[in-house]
């Protein structure tokens, strides 16, 4: 017998008992369990190495009593405890006191009293506790230990939730107690007999049988919970969501969903990774409104080497009911855009070639007059400094645009761009811009939408040369008591051939049919937001930058601007306000006194009678944990009408086009601890009506979730005369999410 510590043991049948009590440090060999971090099976014969504070040693009774600190272990798996007894006769581990089993995948065991043998394969627990991950927390009265995969558990209980730090024995929000539970190691999964699940020690539901996910596995096949709810137009509704996990590369949740008003519906979505990308599909097929409808969205992104990458974008459905009514993604468009590209990125070039392809879900929307690009490439390139110190750029966008009713027209472009800065004596910024826009088209059926043109077909070439010289001259003073202010005039001068409506009977519009001139594009080469329309003539652009920074935070920014031509330019529509010799006047203004406050206002208005036909402005006011926020926007027309003809639009009711624009939206937003709540509004003062309602309030902790949304929406889709959502969601983490929903 040997007493004294530490003592490192290595015990086994081929190990002399002698030379171990002869020569500290001795040695003890066990069989191992489980699996290695790396996966590999520990082996019984490979040694497991122990130290302890004392050994003894019963040659009679074959039993090693090792006690104090007694800490052993193979690989990964480490076993501590106060003290630990093996019988050489039939290879049983004792261990009591603090016993502690500690896993490679990081679960951590607690016991009162173990006894393992078969290499600590098998065994019994008392009075079992568990730490595993994402913080779950599982505890049983006894249990038993079968080849190290199978935890067979009397009276568990698991949550996730950390007990009270003042008062330790009060139940926590949220456990599951159940009298009987298994825990499979190997497939990472419990499964529970008789389970309740509690909050704050009250039972609140009952499950003959219930399994989940160990929390350490990141994806298990196995039923998701269920969701249940009402709606207007599906009636009663039940969701009970399977997750297949095919590979480890691959997975699918087939989601069936039964209803009391309409056919069940099917909703699978489909989910791998490659070596080069991923994809992901979500299709549906259900009937709805007296028909078979679905839907399929596909997205797939790939890399092909450093330079070049491609993928897919597919949106189908067959109708905008459809997927208002089981509430599938993009329900709320009118229209479902489809594309297929490939792209590459090179030292300052990009290019990309697409094509593009939509598909309309309203009735107001004729799938006929919708454009099918096919197909469209882009390329950029920017230069680096030349010799005189600019630098060149230039840019393409082609594409061939085919529509069943409407303009057919193909475009090849070319903008060449040459820009040269510089600072002067006086500490002036200037610019020096050579600029040059050349199409080629080729159109048919310019007479139809979105075009109405005089003519029936045309081929175009055109080109404009444009030079531009700006100058802005930055003046700063700094006062340490009013702080900084920043005074900046601002001057461009532009030369360019003239152009005009009647120059452009020939040439079809694609990308410049809703112009709009505002502070972002007063010193724009092209206040169009294409190339299909070019802006022309001799010009001047003027405006004034000014800023304050206060010594205390606060921070004023504003800019105002105007715009002057020799020649009058009926390109524009009137209401963007270019059109004449002189322009509107446009406005920005920021202004944060403090961190509680700010706003942002940007105007548009009338020169001569100061009339406003644009408006935005953005206000925040609170802290983080209580911040309210105000939006408003005006315009004068809605350029989104004008390019139909007005009769269409009023024999659907939408009424004229030159109606304004009117919206007001408010909101508040508060955050303390776990809580968060946001509320919302959007109001049309034009019509004195509601746009839109909704709301929403959350409450998440290390373990529960819970989330509370109402939205109401008043403008028609269909004529359905708007539509609610109420959705509730209680997570428990690791187990699952539990929701009704009412749309």
């Amino acid at each position: 017998m040997r007493r004294g510590g530490p003592v490192l043991l290595l015990l086994g049948a081929t190990c002399a008992i002698a030379a171990a009590a002869a020569a500290p440090p001795a040695l003890a060999q066990f069989a191992g369990i489980g699996r290695s971090r790396g996966g590999q099976p520990i082996s019984r014969t490979e040694p497991v190495t122990f130290t302890a504070d004392s050994v003894q040693y019963d040659r009679d009774a074959g039993i090693v009593t090792a006690t104090g600190h007694v800490e052993a272990w193979q690989n990964d798996h480490v076993l501590r405890a106060d003290k630990v007894s093996y019988d050489r006769n039939t290879n049983v581990v004792a261990a009591s006191g603090h016993v502690v089993l500690v896993e490679p995948d990081g679960q951590v065991l607690f016991s009162d009293y173990a006894e393992l043998d078969q290499g600590m394969r098998d065994g019994v627990l008392k009075g079992m506790r568990a730490i595993l991950a994402e913080n779950g927390r599982l505890a049983a009265n006894g249990a038993r230990r079968t080849e190290g995969k199978i935890n067979e558990l009397a009276r568990a209980v698991y949550s996730t939730c950390n007990l009270c730090a003042r008062d330790p024995d009060r139940p926590p929000l949220w456990q599951l107690r159940a009298y009987k539970a298994v825990q499979d190691v190997e497939h990472k999964r419990i499964e529970y007999e008789d389970a309740v699940l509690e909050m704050y020690g009250i039972p609140v539901f009952y499950f003959p049988y219930f399994s989940h996910a160990d929390p350490s596995a990141k994806r298990e096949s196995g039923f998701l919970v269920p969701s249940i709810g009402n709606s207007s137009h599906l009636g009663q509704f039940v969701s009970v969501p399977y997750f297949w996990n095919i590979t480890n590369s691959a997975d699918a949740t087939i989601t069936p969903t039964l209803t009391t008003k309409t056919g069940p519906d099917l909703d699978v979505l489909y989910r791998q990774l490659f070596n080069n990308g991923a994809i992901r599909i979500d299709t549906s097929a259900a009937y709805d409104e007296s028909a078979f409808q679905g839907h399929v969205f596909a997205r797939g992104n790939f890399v092909y080497n450093d330079t070049w990458r491609y993928g897919f974008d597919i949106n189908e459905a067959t109708s905008a009911n459809y997927l208002r009514d089981f509430h599938i993604a993009n329900h709320g468009s009118s229209v479902l855009a489809s594309t297929v590209f490939a792209e590459g990125f090179g030292q300052g070039a990009y290019a990309k070639l697409s094509t593009l392809f939509y598909k309309g879900l309203d009735s107001s929307v004729d799938d006929a007059k919708l454009p099918v690009v096919l197909p469209r490439y882009q390329y950029s390139y920017f230069g680096t400094p030349d010799s005189l110190g600019g630098r060149l750029s230039l840019d393409t966008n082609d594409f061939n645009v085919l529509r069943r009713i409407g303009t057919n027209d193909q475009r090849a472009s070319l903008s060449l761009n040459w820009e040269r800065p510089g600072i002067g004596s006086f500490g002036e910024v200037w610019k020096v811009t050579l600029h040059a826009d050349s199409e080629a088209y080729n159109a048919s059926d310019l007479n139809q939408q979105p075009n109405f043109a005089t003519v029936g077909s045309a081929d175009t070439v055109r080109a404009l040369p444009t030079a531009a010289f700006e100058v802005r001259w930055p003046l700063l003073r700094d006062g340490v008591s009013l702080g900084s202010q920043v005074i900046e005039p601002i001057a461009q001068l532009i030369v360019a051939p003239n152009t005009g409506s009647s120059g452009y009977s020939k040439v079809p519009n694609e990308d410049s049919l809703a112009p709009e001139f505002t502070d972002a594009n007063l010193f724009a080469l092209n206040r169009f937001p294409g190339i299909d329309r070019l802006e022309g003539g001799v010009r001047a652009n003027v405006g004034l930058h000014t800023a304050w920074y206060f010594p205390g935070g606060a921070v004023f920014d504003g800019l105002v601007g105007q715009s002057y031509r020799v020649h009058r330019d009926d390109t524009f529509p009137a209401y963007v306000g270019l059109s004449g010799n002189v322009s509107d006047i446009v406005a920005r203004a920021y202004f944060a006194p403090s961190g509680f406050f700010d706003v942002t206002y940007r105007t548009r208005f009338d020169h001569k009678n100061f009339d406003v036909r644009f408006a935005d402005a953005l206000a925040g006011f609170g802290p983080t944990w209580l911040r309210l926020n105000a939006g408003y926007i005006y315009t004068s027309y809605d350029p989104f009408y004008l390019y139909d003809a007005l009769s269409d639009y009023q024999s659907l009711g939408f009424g004229n086009p030159n109606t304004p624009r009117n919206e007001l939206q408010i909101g508040a937003s508060t955050h303390f601890g776990p809580w968060k709540f946001s509320a919302y509004g959007r109001r049309d003062l034009q019509t004195s009506q509601m746009v839109s309602l909704g709301g929403e309030g959350s409450y998440e902790d290390e373990c529960l979730i819970l989330d509370v949304k109402y939205f109401r929406r008043y403008t028609s889709i269909n004529g359905d005369h708007g539509d609610s959502t109420v959705l509730f969601e209680i997570t428990f983490k690791t187990v699952g999410q539990f929701g009704f929903h009412a749309l």
